[in-house]
């Protein structure tokens, strides 16, 4: 009973941690409040779309209240101001306020078309693989490689978030933030990822990418990312939908490497799986 009523709690402190446990011990600052621009192209347009839309945000803003406070100033009843309570229609007022509006947002539906047509283009992918959300983790499949394997919370952080476990969470780093196997792709190349799930509805999303998508039971989503060569490194995520229990304790890790090390580390994981695989020969019966 106590469990229950403790999971919401932990629920939202892991999701929390995403957030703001990497930026407490790394860096701080009001910058954090703001999206990142990430490590992709497609991240980097999407953040420039973010910041052009507030800005024009910002203008509006700034026109509409400067209007609002100098009229409240200058006609102000103290100053013998009288309202016209005649006036109840102006044509010229009413196609201004109408055009305008439309003129801006016809102007921003531009650089926003752009940008959506852009995510959703998935031609020219140089690497197809398949996540499949399960609760509570993640199955990736390397379509062309024969490459598959199961992706769950790092059994450290698992056996220290039970309840009594007597470990101290700030003794594992990453806490929460960190995986079994994580998803191994290379930098400088179009990865497209095919998203569905077996079970409940799931979403893969990781920041620095810019992307994110909902893993539907039955039907398959896609979404692609194209990390810069020079961005090689280990980039977090989690789960954003939520999808039961342990939704909190789903983490997404992406381990981004070179070109030739990606190739050498799927080579290697094809043939070990393989190996695996093969039938085991009969154990030689002792004559004796």
């Amino acid at each position: 009973m106590i469990r229950k009523a403790l999971a919401p709690i932990a629920a939202l402190a892991a999701v929390s941690s995403l957030f703001f446990s990497q930026g407490a011990h790394a860096e701080s600052g009001w910058h954090l409040l703001n999206m990142r621009q990430g490590v992709t192209e497609i991240s980097r347009e999407i953040y420039s779309l973010h910041m052009l839309i507030f800005w024009v945000c910002v203008v509006i803003g700034i026109v509409v209240f400067s209007v609002m406070i100098w009229s409240i100033v200058t006609f102000r009843k103290s100053k013998g101001a009288v309202p016209d309570t005649t006036m109840v229609h102006n044509t010229k007022v009413e196609i201004v306020w109408t055009a305008i509006p439309v003129a801006i947002l016809v102007a921003m539906a531009v650089p926003a078309a752009k940008t959506l047509v852009q995510i959703e283009d998935t031609r020219n992918t140089e690497l197809t693989i398949k996540v499949t959300g399960f609760q509570w983790g993640w199955q990736y499949d390397y379509l062309e490689n024969g490459v598959r394997f199961f992706s769950r919370l790092e059994r450290k952080a698992d056996a220290a978030r039970q309840l009594g476990s007597g470990v101290d969470p700030n003794s594992i780093p990453n806490y929460l933030l960190d995986v079994d196997n994580p998803l191994v792709v290379p930098a400088g190349t179009k990865v497209r990822l095919l998203i569905t799930a077996a079970d409940v509805i799931h979403a893969w999303w990781v920041p620095d990418f810019g992307m994110k998508k909902d893993a539907i039971p039955g039907f398959v989503n896609e979404m692609w990312f194209n990390v810069d060569e020079d961005k090689t490194g280990v980039y977090r995520g989690q789960c954003t939908e939520l999808c039961g229990r342990d939704h909190a304790f789903m983490p997404i890790v992406v381990d981004v490497r070179s070109k030739d090390d990606f190739q050498t580390w799927l080579k290697a994981t094809a043939e070990a799986q393989k190996q695996a695989a093969a039938p085991q020969p009969a154990a030689t019966a002792n004559a004796g």
